[in-house]
């Protein structure tokens, strides 16, 4: 069957048409319109004083109550003294929120890091990043290397250690839900189950009272430990990081939070500029060595 000529020309600018479309859709895309939206969607992400924070203008933090020196000074987070609390205002203030606009919560050290929606934009408290907690939650990049320390009272057995062998056969407490707790069990492995504290306080009460030969915490919560408030402990050694890489306390924030990125890009920022080695100098250099339990 023919088609008339009339037919015919609406039949061939039809299927040119169709193929124009076809090829237009198929071609590369110009580079500058393609680069545009993700450029300019980061951009606006992480506009500065501007974030998508759970208030608007407002950048909530998050820590345990008491907060502990030399973390934090006379367990008032929002002061700006103590490592953890310079090191939030930092953050901050690199986001581009002022001391005026951050907000102080109150969250437990184990809940932070716990399955389920946050309350806060991101947590600091001494959180060290792993691979099973980042099943829950999402972590900044490190903006502290840290070990961890063994505690015990002057003159006691437990003092006298040197080696993990020699930790094997006392009693040794810690913290729940932290790295001090791992090490006692995955690198000590003692004959006796741990003693498990809600608290680090709980576990200074348990070494002063003998209940415990020995506790486990990090590096710098040791030296203030022994230093202002178990006077008559000792730190008996330091563990080695354990694997290739050392162990760091992160920012904790939401798990798929869109601040993840802008919030390691303002902790990659301080520590190239050297604000976090300034701030660690500042806060934290009593923190100095201790012998190496191996």
């Amino acid at each position: 069957m023919h088609l008339a000529p009339r037919a015919l020309r609406r039949a061939v600018a039809a299927a040119t048409i169709g193929l124009l479309a076809t090829a237009v859709g198929c071609a590369p895309q110009p580079e500058d319109k393609a680069a545009a939206t993700p450029s300019g969607s980061a951009s606006k992400t992480c506009a500065k004083g501007n974030l998508a924070t759970r208030t608007s203008g407002k950048l909530t933090i998050a820590t345990d109550e008491p907060a502990y020196e030399p973390w934090f000074k006379d367990d008032k987070p929002a002061n700006g003294k103590g490592f953890e609390s310079a090191v939030a205002y930092a953050v901050a203030q690199q986001l581009g929120y002022d001391k005026s606009a951050v907000v102080w919560q109150q969250v437990p050290f184990n809940k932070a890091f716990a399955p389920g929606v946050k309350t806060f934009d991101f947590d600091i408290n001494q959180v060290s990043i792993s691979n099973e907690r980042k099943k829950a939650v999402d972590f900044s990049s490190g903006y502290y290397d840290v070990r961890q320390a063994v505690i015990a009272l002057k003159g006691s057995k437990a003092a006298k250690a040197t080696s993990i062998a020699d930790l094997k056969g006392l009693k040794l407490g810690a913290q729940v839900g932290t790295t001090s707790l791992d090490y006692i069990s995955d690198v000590v492995k003692p004959k006796q189950e741990a003693a498990v504290y809600a608290k680090n306080d709980q576990a200074k009460s348990a070494l002063k009272n003998g209940q415990v030969d020995a506790i486990v915490t990090d590096l710098p919560t040791a030296f203030y430990i022994t230093a202002a408030e178990v006077t008559d402990a000792k730190i008996v050694g330091q563990f080695e990081n354990q694997g290739g890489t050392p162990e760091q306390f992160g920012l904790v924030l939401d798990k798929g939070s869109a601040l993840t990125s802008c919030v390691t890009g303002a902790v990659d920022a301080l520590r190239k500029d050297g604000t976090l080695a300034k701030l660690e100098k500042q806060w934290l250099s009593d923190a100095v060595d201790a012998p190496v339990l191996k």
